[in-house]
């Protein structure tokens, strides 16, 4: 199978065991994707993100944005956000993610990356307002990124380049045992946003 067909065939895995990654390369066409990314840019409430380390509060120079079907709490690196309303063009972009994918959700965190020097260390989604073994949805829109997968055990490494107007789609027991990154890097000059629709479980 050539990698274009791989690249736009949700029925090919993109781990080697234990989970399951299916990646949508063009799931928004350019101009669709250009105009979502501006319209993104101005109208979300971004907020710099916070991690507590260490009993220390630092401030990112990553923004961020949580929106749902509710007030929703979620707690990550001991900093709870409260879920805003989703804004029509969220609402216009989630529809078309439930399309592609066949799968619902009721929440979005939105972070946007200025250039490459902004970008996060291996982690999984596995916080407990978070539906056990859910899909969790993530669209990309601006500067394609090199993206990580880590086996917490094997240490089995997996890499792709995530496109702009792209959809990857984490599902069952991916959260359990791998472990995902977006690399820093100086040759990005450019912003990217991430949106990763996910299911709370209230």
């Amino acid at each position: 199978m050539l990698f274009d067909e791989i690249k736009n065939d949700t029925s090919v895995n993109l781990l080697p065991y234990d989970g399951d990654v299916n990646y949508m390369a063009q799931v928004f066409l350019p101009e669709q994707a250009d105009r979502y990314m501006r319209t993104l840019m101005s109208e979300i409430d971004w907020q710099h993100d916070e991690n507590i380390i260490f009993g220390k509060k630092i401030i990112t120079r990553r923004m961020v944005a949580w929106y749902g079907d509710a007030h929703f709490e979620y707690t990550y690196s001991h900093v709870t956000k409260y879920a805003l309303p989703w804004t029509e063009t969220l609402k216009a972009i989630k529809s078309i993610v439930e399309n592609a994918s066949g799968e619902t959700f009721n929440s979005c965190l939105l972070n946007l990356y200025h250039n490459g020097g902004e970008g996060m260390g291996y982690h999984s989604d596995n916080e407990k307002e978070l539906k056990k073994n859910g899909t969790i949805a993530s669209v990309s829109f601006g500067a394609n990124r090199k993206f990580s997968f880590r086996h917490t055990t094997s240490k089995n490494r997996i890499d792709i380049f995530l496109e702009h107007g792209s959809l990857l789609l984490m599902k069952g027991v991916t959260q359990t045992f791998w472990q995902h990154k977006l690399p820093t890097t100086t040759r990005i000059t450019t912003p990217r946003i991430n949106l990763t629709f996910r299911t709370i479980i209230s």
